[in-house]
């Protein structure tokens, strides 16, 4: 499920981007945009990464404790 979201993510930062680029102008609005999209991808990525690897190491038990 988590490569899922990684592959709908790089396409939802893609696609922005191209959006942000169409109007073959690309102002600071565009790459504050663009940079503030890949932090966030870069950030659901890596909160996926430490959920996978502590769902690793413990049970749905443990986790509700």
């Amino acid at each position: 499920m988590d490569d899922l979201k990684k592959t709908f993510r790089e396409g939802e930062t893609g696609v922005k981007s191209g959006v942000r680029k169409a109007d073959g102008d690309e102002s600071l609005t565009d790459k504050l945009g663009n940079a503030g999209d890949e932090v966030r991808k870069t950030l659901g990525n890596a909160g996926d990464d430490l959920r996978s690897k502590d769902n690793d190491r413990t049970d749905d038990h443990d986790r509700r404790l």
